[in-house]
């Protein structure tokens, strides 16, 4: 990389290192993988950023070859950014939203009484403050029926992060292409578009993950049992019922 400020973590103790060498530095985590489009084009923004503010320090994190730095941050998506000042929490970021990346580098690049945090804490830094709630807000059984409603859109629905051309985390990857390389015609909800949707269908599906495969209105599981149904010949079986 280019520009001093600019690394590329290898290690939890390295990613340690690098923030714990100055406290009082800003830094900003880009968490990202190879196999997201969105992630190459914000990896061009963080360069051209780290040269505009050599004050700031920028770690690159593949997310998936470093998951207890991603399990830590509560990265569950890529790209995602973090904005830090020593265990401070200043500001999370996600997805391609370069104009809102450099809007937050330029107010955090301050000196710290300039900014406003929103955590701090010796511990990983928590979540920022949560949104405000929607004045109408949607009882349990309505969002159940609007969960039930979604599951039979199609005949085959994905429940995952992200789009099936630009999905957002390994499992909503894998599972876009397993069903493509079977010729499975399906469509799909990007959990990450819709909060309520997210916690609801967890709850309703008794599934704590994602991505959800649903057929015929019901679940069927997750990318380790979507593997198990294509390899046993299961999954053409229901389909073709």
């Amino acid at each position: 990389m280019s520009a001093q400020n600019l690394v590329e973590v290898t290690s939890p103790e390295h990613f340690q290192a690098l923030l714990n060498a100055d406290l009082s530095r800003p830094a900003v985590l880009n968490f990202w993988a190879p196999w997201a489009a969105p992630c190459t084009q914000m990896n061009e923004v963080v360069k051209e950023l780290a040269a505009k503010y050599p004050t700031v320090l920028f770690l690159q994190i593949e997310a998936e070859s470093l998951p207890d730095i991603s399990e830590t941050f509560e990265v569950e998506a890529v790209p995602s950014f973090v904005l830090l000042r020593g265990h401070t929490l200043l500001e999370r970021i996600s997805g391609a939203n370069a104009s809102a990346l450099a809007q937050s580098v330029a107010t955090h690049s301050r000196s710290p009484a300039a900014t406003t945090v929103q955590s701090r804490t010796n511990a990983a830094p928590a979540a920022p403050p949560a949104s405000i709630p929607q004045q109408a807000q949607e009882s349990e059984a309505e969002l159940n029926e609007r969960c039930r409603q979604i599951m039979n859109q199609s005949k085959v629905m994905v429940f995952m992060k992200g789009e099936p051309d630009a999905p957002r985390c390994g499992f909503s990857r894998q599972t876009v292409k397993l069903l493509r390389d079977e010729g499975v015609q399906f469509s799909h909800f990007d959990i990450l578009e819709d909060e309520a949707v997210r916690q609801g269908l967890k709850k309703l599906n008794d599934w704590p993950t994602y991505p959800q495969i649903i057929v015929n209105g019901e679940l069927v599981g997750g990318l380790d049992i979507l593997k198990e149904m294509v390899s046993s010949g299961e999954l053409k079986e229901i389909l073709s019922g």
